[in-house]
């Protein structure tokens, strides 16, 4: 038997019409994709008490999505997530949202691209960011966020006010992650699903740095591979049907109109 040697574009280019022909995502309502993304941030113990945030741009200008303050991911539900604008007022839903997503309006405003964002104090990234550590790219795993995610080494205090959005949304930068010393981390992308994704990514890879250090120095993933890796994880077809996967993980949810 003849094998040939084809070069890795053409597998590329295979697989990636493959997942376009048989992967499809679930529809859901908005509301419905952020209740299943905080049952995500919950189920992969990124819970910090009431610390976290999730919003998504709204189509209308100058408001956002988010969920409701008082209530943990593991809570959420459709229901509980509340429209507001840029004073954080209410215009849709019941309730108030959580004072520290004010700085999420300045990512919105200085990134056009970014139409939904999660920021938790979990436990890993949270200790990466205890010991003013940036994110070492030394794994296959760790390669959705290579060149993608940004270090702010100085904590700008509680981030209800203005100026921590402006030092948050500078640091930030292009990309679409950010590991925040003293503090936790914050993750962006075009949609709840990939903003989810790299969420779920940054915890495990600040897990594996922190253990992987244990043995020995950390040897970075070489350049042009880690950045090879990085755009065919960050395929929306991988991210939607990862997604989709931690959907039918989530054990507790209430039923969701599933269309």
């Amino acid at each position: 038997m003849n094998t040939q040697l084809r070069d890795k574009s053409y597998f590329d280019q295979r697989a990636t019409e493959d997942m376009q022909k048989h992967l499809h995502g679930a529809q859901r309502t908005l509301q419905e994709t952020m209740a299943y993304a905080c049952r995500i941030l919950a189920m992969t113990e990124q819970e910090a008490g009431l610390a976290g945030q999730i919003s998504v741009r709204s189509e209308r200008p100058n408001a956002y999505w988010t969920l409701r303050f008082g209530l943990g991911f593991d809570e959420a539900t459709p229901d509980d997530f509340i429209e507001v604008d840029r004073d954080l007022n209410t215009l849709s839903g019941e309730g108030m949202a959580n004072p520290a997503t004010r700085f999420h309006l300045w990512v919105y405003d200085a990134r056009p691209d970014v139409h939904s964002i999660v920021h938790t104090h979990s436990p890993w990234a949270s200790a990466l960011a205890a010991a003013r550590q940036p994110l070492v790219i030394s794994q296959m795993d760790m390669t959705p966020l290579h060149n993608d995610c940004a270090f702010l080494a100085d904590w700008p205090g509680v981030p209800i006010a203005d100026q921590e959005g402006v030092l948050i949304s500078e640091a930030l930068g292009d990309n679409r992650a950010i590991i925040l010393a003293h503090h936790g981390y914050l993750t962006v992308g075009v949609n709840c699903e990939e903003a989810t994704y790299l969420s779920v990514y940054l915890e495990r890879a600040a897990r594996m740095q922190i253990r992987a250090q244990a043995f020995g120095t950390l040897t970075p993933v070489d350049d042009e591979l880690a950045a090879e890796a990085h755009d065919y994880l960050l395929k929306p077809s991988i991210v939607n049907a990862t997604f989709d996967y931690w959907c039918r993980q989530t054990h507790g949810i209430p039923p969701l109109s599933i269309k």
